[in-house]
């Protein structure tokens, strides 16, 4: 069973990505916030940047439990599996096939997060992640192979789905 990751800053695409890629292949979507609400993974709340702590340890052996029980319990052949999360480039490499990392440009992230009604901190936050490329280099870091989907316009959006095209053949 192939395991694709779908990570990047929030705001960046990620969910339409993973969904897109789910339909397109015919694979099994897992969403990240399930993951961690089925396995109560919010450990406490910060304020300040105005969401939950997670411990990607822990997240990352959840997702690794789940992948585990689609390969042995579920009744019907899985070939793949993406997950949608910008906590799955802590997965280890040896579990995953291929890392995705959406990402888009400054001005259309922070439009975005504005409409999701992140505040100014959480918004800036989010931009510096985006700005020092934060889950592109934590993936590459924890050694998965990455193709990146640039969001902001077609071009780079096609040509990532492509990348991912390409990648999936040579495997």
């Amino acid at each position: 069973m192939k395991v694709i990751i779908i990570t990047g800053t929030p705001g960046t695409g990620k969910t339409t990505i993973a969904k897109i890629l789910a339909e397109k292949l015919n694979y099994k979507y897992i969403d990240g916030n399930e993951v961690i609400k089925k396995h109560n993974l919010k450990e406490s709340f910060d304020k300040k940047m105005d969401c939950y702590v997670i411990d990607e340890k822990l997240f990352s052996k959840a997702v690794i439990d789940e992948i585990k029980s689609l390969k042995t319990k579920s009744k019907e052949r899985i070939s793949g599996v993406i997950i949608d999360s910008h906590l799955s480039q802590f997965i280890p490499a040896k579990y995953v096939d291929l890392c995705v990392v959406t990402k888009c440009s400054l001005k259309i992230l922070e439009s975005r997060l504005k409409k999701r009604g992140y505040k100014k901190s959480k918004v800036r936050e989010n931009m510096d992640a985006e700005i020092f490329d934060v889950c592109r280099i934590e993936a590459l870091e924890n050694g998965h192979e990455v193709v990146v989907v640039d969001t902001s316009a077609k071009e780079g959006y096609d040509e990532g789905m492509n990348n991912i095209d390409e990648f999936l053949e040579r495997k």
